[in-house]
């Protein structure tokens, strides 16, 4: 049996506090990790990170606090291309009817056979995600080959970017073949402020109606330590200003690899209502209607 490989960094707040309302009915939390066993899934050797198990139970528990009916795991980096754990839940989840309706965004390259493709497809994956921050992850330039062969199965490109960093970014998810979706704002600095060119570069891609942002990760772009992250806030409003229609939320748990203090998730749901200006029919679009359409719900 394999060693199992001592946490680098912490684990989630293990007491979510419910929020200050219930969500929606049909709410979705679209970017959330697993993690563990490591003892059965292994973690690739080159890694940012190495994390505390983070299990399914733990996660429906949290979707239960608040009333999320629906969820998109997201494959980590320190996973790789090792898909089997997201795959596996996914497979559980349709066999012993979860009352959590789950997608997936699976991470893959060049040597993935068409047949693997079909069958996450079948199990509820809707994307790739290519990493561009930490180690572990697929490179741009599988981009646009991965994206053409999706393209049949009405996937999208998932992009963990710092949008300040990457060059002609905007221009080349323009180009690819299938629609896009941000992770985190961006991972724009907030400090910055909406004004930038490489936020304003975001917001004027989003015109042509094939670039989503996920709201998600504000504890991750902002210098505030704790909520209510008065930075961050004012890019999700931006966003929501100019683009309602292409904005679905995250909680982002378990939380790898923060710069801030571990937040409580019942504070980052509190901030969609912030930022929504509690909005009942925008926080329904964000929350029900977009992720139905963007994830196939």
């Amino acid at each position: 049996m394999a060693t199992k490989p001592e946490p680098t960094i912490p684990g989630p707040d293990p007491d979510p506090r419910p929020a200050r309302k219930q969500l929606p009915p049909g709410s979705c939390d679209a970017h959330a990790h697993l993690f563990g066993p490591a003892e059965r899934y292994p973690y690739q050797p080159d890694r940012s990170y190495t994390p505390p198990d983070a299990a399914r139970a733990s996660y429906v528990a949290l979707l239960k606090t608040f009333g999320f009916d629906r969820a998109v795991f997201v494959q980590p980096s320190v996973y790789g291309t090792d898909n089997r754990l997201m795959l596996y839940t996914l497979e559980r989840a349709r066999d012993t009817g979860c009352a959590i309706s789950w997608r997936g965004i699976a991470v893959v390259d060049h040597t993935v056979s068409d047949e693997t493709l079909e069958t996450m497809d079948a199990l509820g994956v809707r994307g790739v995600r290519i990493n561009l921050l930490f180690r572990g992850g697929v490179d741009f330039t599988l981009a646009e080959e991965l994206a053409r062969r999706v393209a049949s199965l009405g996937w999208h490109m998932q992009f963990l970017v710092d949008i300040t960093e990457t060059e002609s970014f905007s221009r080349n998810i323009s180009e690819l073949a299938v629609p896009s979706v941000i992770d985190h704002m961006g991972h724009f600095p907030a400090v910055r402020g909406p004004g930038e060119p490489a936020f304003q570069d975001l917001l004027s891609v989003m015109e042509e109606g094939r670039t989503w942002v996920k709201l998600s990760g504000p504890n991750r772009i902002d210098d505030s330590p704790r909520p209510p992250f008065p930075r961050a806030a004012a890019l999700a409003q931006a966003l929501l200003e100019k683009h309602p229609e292409q904005l679905v939320f995250g909680t982002d748990w378990p939380h790898v690899q923060l710069p801030t203090p571990m937040p409580n998730d019942g504070d980052l749901v509190n901030a969609l209502f912030d930022w929504t200006e509690n909005d009942e029919a925008l926080l329904a679009r964000v929350l029900v209607h977009n992720p139905a359409r963007l994830y196939g719900f």
